[in-house]
């Protein structure tokens, strides 16, 4: 069956009976409240939701002929920093959003999208850098609406 699925509904993040298409979506992808892709089944999915809540790994979503959409994320390039010593990791977060950069916080790891400014500040800062291919889901940011946790 390759029918266009249109999608105006959200579920949020608990799981339906069964998932019948998956959506393969970039962080900025997922920051769009109107979208066209393919899902990984093949099929046209069109996106029509709210905008200024973005979508989350995970979620799931209802198209307008009632089939459940699972949202998952892209692997895409990203840059990982490290550090086992809270005061610098600390001072990492600190700066980079002092710079308001797009940011995903874990337990003493961060990451970015790659760039070299911000790698050397972080590296001169005394991190542990690798580049690699990972799903980035940056926070939402203290004054959105959205949901705080991934």
């Amino acid at each position: 069956m390759n029918t266009m699925l249109e999608i105006y509904q959200r579920l949020d993040t608990q799981t339906p009976p069964t998932i019948d298409v998956r959506v393969v979506l970039d962080h900025l992808q997922r920051d769009k409240g109107r979208l066209r892709v393919q899902s990984s089944e093949g099929q046209e999915v069109r996106i029509f939701l709210e905008r200024g809540k973005p979508l989350q790994v995970g979620e799931v979503l209802r198209s307008a002929c009632g089939r459940h959409i699972l949202v998952e994320g892209a692997k895409e390039a990203v840059t990982t920093a490290r550090s086992d010593d809270w005061l610098t990791f600390s001072r990492a977060c600190y700066h980079l959003g002092n710079r308001h950069v797009k940011l995903q916080v874990g337990e003493r790891w961060l990451r970015i999208k790659p760039d070299h400014v911000l790698e050397e500040m972080l590296v001169q800062l005394g991190l542990d850098l690798i580049r690699e291919e990972d799903v980035f889901v940056p926070e939402s940011g203290a004054y959105s609406h959205g949901d705080h946790h991934h």
